[in-house]
């Protein structure tokens, strides 16, 4: 290394090293299960998971929690949620099925995701939940259809610019077309409830949330002018956690959030919504792995573990950077890290700093508690992540 230069291998793992042993010193509960037999295991941290839950409600106490089970539908979680009165956001049978198991009333239950199977619509609405998201007149039709004077919010699109995981292409009206929309809801039967956006999952910049609430508020006066008076604002998810980097937290967004309502909404909604998912669960879970195999192809060195992105880690596909670490002391090496399948596109991350392990040593992957276990699959034979919830 030249002299005076930065020594990013360094400061990276070193980034990692801390991460983990800030989260084992905070959860001494976790460190009996950090050398599992077997492996992949997802460990979760319950305990964590209420106290992000509480940190949220703590911050935002005049809005409405809705978990977006989606993120991780693990039961233990959906539980201990319940159990501090949390509502759900669900867009499947399977999904409504596992929350309503614990008791919660329907009307702790909301659908947002804008396109749904028609047996999931009736089913959903025959077990008490009538509050769904729509983006299309289609949407509208199909909902008139099995679940008569059901409430519709309509999503409009914001900006997602700076956000991990953009939402914005998919799903989302512009304001115009998003009013057409609820009036066409009010003529064939259903109840114009209120609006929804989502500035993108993993979102770390402000000014999404500054132009959705403003086009929230434009939409919301557009409708109150034709006589359609809304009741729910509802913000959807994009919370963001902490991976190679560090995230905005809780309490500043809620406090930026606050001024803009105050701003655009002076008179709040009768209801304020929220559906966290990663913000709830992101950094509570380590995906504990273990190193399969090594080689150098080139000038590259390659590490496998015995999980990857078909097993739980597909979000690494799409840009996720999850911080590795392992219990190794020794000069630091730039490691591509390959998954357990025999998929050539099954590669976790690169350019990542470690110290040499050898097989059968366990690699720590932090911040694995969302959009992991919900993704995996069996592919190529090799089995999900085991679950420990604790």
């Amino acid at each position: 290394m030249v002299a005076g230069s930065v020594d990013y291998l360094k400061i990276q793992f070193d980034y990692s090293r801390r991460y983990f042993n800030e989260f084992i010193s905070d959860r001494p509960h976790l460190k009996d299960y950090l050398k599992p037999d077997e492996t992949p295991t997802l460990l979760i941290d319950l305990k964590g998971v209420k106290s992000r839950y509480i940190e949220i409600k703590y911050h935002l106490p005049f809005v409405k929690i809705y978990y977006a089970v989606k993120a991780n539908d693990h039961i233990s979680i959906i539980s201990s949620l319940a159990e501090l009165g949390s509502g759900f956001e669900i867009a499947s049978t399977e999904e409504l099925k596992k929350v309503l198991s614990f008791g919660v009333s329907p009307d702790r239950i909301i659908s947002s995701n804008p396109i749904k199977p028609m047996d999931f619509i009736e089913y959903a609405y025959r077990h008490g939940v009538d509050r769904f998201a729509v983006d299309s007149f289609v949407e509208v039709d199909k909902i008139s259809k099995v679940a008569k004077r059901s409430r519709v919010y309509v999503r409009i699109v914001v900006p997602n610019e700076g956000s991990e995981w953009p939402l914005s292409k998919k799903f989302g009206l512009d304001i115009d077309t998003a009013l057409e929309v609820l009036e066409y809801a009010k003529d064939k039967g259903l109840i114009p409830y209120g609006i929804t956006f989502h500035v993108g999952s993993q979102c770390n910049n402000y000014r999404n949330w500054f132009i959705a609430i403003k086009l929230a508020s434009e939409l919301w006066e557009k409708a109150r002018r034709k006589g359609i008076n809304l009741q729910v604002l509802n913000m959807g998810g994009g919370l963001p956690v902490r991976y190679m980097y560090e995230a905005l937290r809780v309490e500043d967004i809620a406090y930026y959030v606050k001024g803009l309502l105050q701003k655009y909404f002076p008179k709040l909604p009768h209801e304020v919504q929220m559906e966290p998912g990663r913000g709830v669960v992101g950094d509570q879970g380590i995906m504990i792995t273990r190193v399969i195999g090594k080689a150098k192809r080139g000038e590259e060195h390659w590490l496998y573990i015995d999980t990857g992105v078909f097993n739980g880690l597909a979000e690494a596909l799409g840009g996720i950077r999850y911080p590795f670490y392992v219990e190794r002391e020794g000069p630091l090496k730039e490691w591509t890290i390959g998954g357990v399948s025999c998929d050539s596109m099954d590669v976790v991350a690169k350019s990542v700093a470690l110290p040499e392990p050898e097989v059968g040593d366990y690699v720590y992957i932090l911040s694995a508690g969302a959009y992991t276990n919900v993704y995996a699959s069996n592919f190529n034979g090799f089995p999900a992540p085991k679950i420990v919830a604790v």
